[in-house]
């Protein structure tokens, strides 16, 4: 029997789970990588803490001093889990923009919570910036710097990828994952593609970024946007980004998002946040392209409490010109035991 003692000791070691409307849909399997059920209910946990326990083995962070970051969400809340599991303060910048939730859940976990104006990374008020003079003004402090502190990848590199491996068998034909920091695709791609160089590394992008342009024509161009997901999409190549082998992109809109939140919601059952659904949807069009019989892997990010007044918020997707997906309900007895949608609704869905 294995009992883990910490916090930090149940980040990683998630399942993988085939999804099973998407994999009979396309052919192919489709296996999410449940990142959603690390202790910080995030794929953030594996770099926050890596970059901590980094800071940590360098000497610049010591018993009693302070993490700072500017972050879309789910990374602060991984640090700030780690941070009282390692007894130091936390300070978050965040843009103004990000759901309400997030800021919420920071304050509960005793961040101290700076929300500034989203403004482009050129500026020098973006809130990334911003956490770096502010860490540097102050004693016995770090900035995290999830963006190209290498830290973000090597943790994908020694854990994430080296999962997916054992756990497929080594039968993996791709591997798809929106990016931000591009931490998680960059660890992963080295070593999948070290253990076999056939693997196809792909990045999924939200509208609004610049990502799939770099990918796709070497120039980061950005697309028309925005898009309501968080954390994903960049318009720059970060350190962590840098020299990853990506064989291509997929840009997904956000109304093919929310669609395809809310149908694994309504006829599986999982809850997903909104880089779940870009990953799940160019899952799919990988897929397709790559012919029935094929194992394609992706990343089950974090689940939706966090963007329920958005996501999942009829009024705020009808202000942004989108609509969710409701099934069509059965108008007679339910063909398959405790399911409340008929079979011709569920084909229609897909």
């Amino acid at each position: 029997m294995k009992i883990q003692t910490s916090f930090e000791d149940c980040i990683g070691n998630t399942p993988l789970i085939r999804m099973s409307r998407l994999s009979e849909l396309t052919g192919c399997e489709i296996l999410g990588k449940a990142e959603f059920l690390n202790p910080g209910g995030s794929v953030k946990d594996r770099a926050a803490l890596w970059m901590i326990l980094d800071h940590e083995k360098s000497g610049a962070l010591t018993s009693g001093g302070t993490v700072v970051e500017g972050t879309a969400g789910n990374t602060g809340i991984g640090l700030a889990h780690v941070c009282n599991a390692r007894g130091y303060d936390c300070i978050i910048f965040i843009p103004d923009t990000q759901a309400p939730e997030k800021l919420e859940v920071l304050r509960t976990l005793g961040a101290e919570v700076r929300a500034v104006p989203a403004v482009p990374y050129r500026d020098p008020m973006n809130y990334q910036k911003q956490a770096g003079r502010f860490a540097e003004s102050l004693t016995g402090a770090v900035w995290a710097n999830q963006f190209d502190n290498i830290a973000n990848r090597l943790a994908h590199y020694e854990t994430t990828g080296p999962e997916i491996w054992e756990q497929t068998e080594g039968l993996v034909d791709a591997f798809v994952a929106a990016t931000g920091t591009g931490g998680t695709l960059a660890g992963i791609s080295r070593y999948l593609k070290e253990q076999n160089k056939d693997v196809k590394i792909v990045l999924a992008d939200p509208m609004g970024s610049a990502l799939f342009s770099w990918v796709t024509t070497g120039e980061p161009e950005m697309s028309k946007g925005p898009s309501i997901t968080e954390g994903i999409g960049n318009s720059r190549i970060t350190d962590n980004l840098a020299d990853t082998a990506i064989d291509d992109a997929i840009q997904v809109s956000d109304q093919d998002m929310v669609t395809m939140i809310y149908q694994e919601l309504l006829t599986q059952g999982w809850f997903f946040g909104p880089s779940t659904g870009i990953n799940l949807c160019a899952a799919v069009d990988l897929a397709k392209k790559l012919g029935p019989g094929h194992r394609i892997v992706t990343i089950l990010s974090d689940t939706g409490h966090k963007y329920q007044s958005r996501l999942f918020n009829e009024d705020f997707l009808a202000e942004k010109g989108l609509r969710s997906w409701r099934p069509q309900r059965l108008p007679q007895r339910p063909t398959k035991v405790g399911s409340r949608f008929s079979t011709k609704a569920l084909a229609a869905s897909r």
